[in-house]
């Protein structure tokens, strides 16, 4: 048995080849699958429950299709944040924090979407605590339908301008926020995305840090066993 962690799929509508490559693996046998956690950016860019767009509709039915047979968990991404519980609830997915602890096969483990540990991105930091205001996404949440895809497409495409200039460093989580973090909450293993940067780290003191794979060229899953961690390339049966 093991628990499948995945990440930074970022599916939309003009990426159908990514959206089969998810489903084929969500109708793979799962027998051996415990819990299947997605750990942010499942979706490019999702505006709000009530105006997602209809291609949505059939990621929900096979997630939910999943669902009944082991627990799904979701953390929210920087691309994604905004998926309520509505989606949530069609999807069958359980909604976790943004910092989700648990003793995974006796390793006390952090899990996060890993956007919060880029703190040499000072800018895009001050967007995300402003992003994440209760009362900015109350308000956010009341404006007009047309109001919300705009601002959600001038955010896009602000960020994928601002990405394209800056260095590897400011991209990548700091150490020493990920030390912070490990310490602060007693764990020994910390699993994340949002870089797009798979690997393994070994951080020393049996601490380690597992970041997963995107889902542009190919699939990629982390699998965690009682004594073992893999990361996992799923290739594309069809072609963009």
């Amino acid at each position: 048995m093991h628990t499948v962690f995945m990440g930074d799929l970022h599916l939309s509508a003009d990426r159908p080849d990514i959206s089969k490559a998810f489903i084929e693996y969500l109708n793979s046998d799962l027998s051996e699958v415990e819990a299947l956690y997605i750990i942010g950016d499942l979706f490019e860019v999702w505006t709000s429950d009530d105006i997602a767009e209809p291609y949505t509709d059939e990621i929900a039915t096979h997630i939910k299709s999943v669902s009944t047979k082991l627990p799904v968990y979701f953390i929210h991404g920087n691309r994604d944040f905004m998926i309520g519980n509505e989606f949530a609830s069609r999807s069958g997915m359980i909604l976790l924090p943004e910092i989700n602890i648990l003793n995974l096969y006796g390793i006390q483990t952090v899990v996060l979407h890993g956007d919060s540990l880029c703190t040499l991105d000072k800018a895009y930091q001050r967007f995300r605590r402003f992003r994440n205001s209760t009362i900015v996404k109350w308000i956010y949440r009341h404006l007009p339908k047309s109001t919300r895809q705009k601002i959600a497409a001038n955010i896009r495409q602000k960020s994928q301008n601002s990405n394209q200039q800056k260095t590897y460093e400011i991209m990548d989580v700091e150490p020493s926020a990920v030390s912070e973090l490990l310490t602060r909450t007693n764990t020994t293993r910390m699993i994340h995305g949002h870089t797009h940067r798979p690997a393994i780290h070994e951080l020393g003191n049996h601490k380690q840090r597992i970041v997963v794979g995107d889902w542009y060229e190919q699939g990629s899953i982390l699998i965690i066993k009682k004594d073992s961690a893999m990361l996992q390339q799923l290739p594309f049966t069809t072609q963009r």
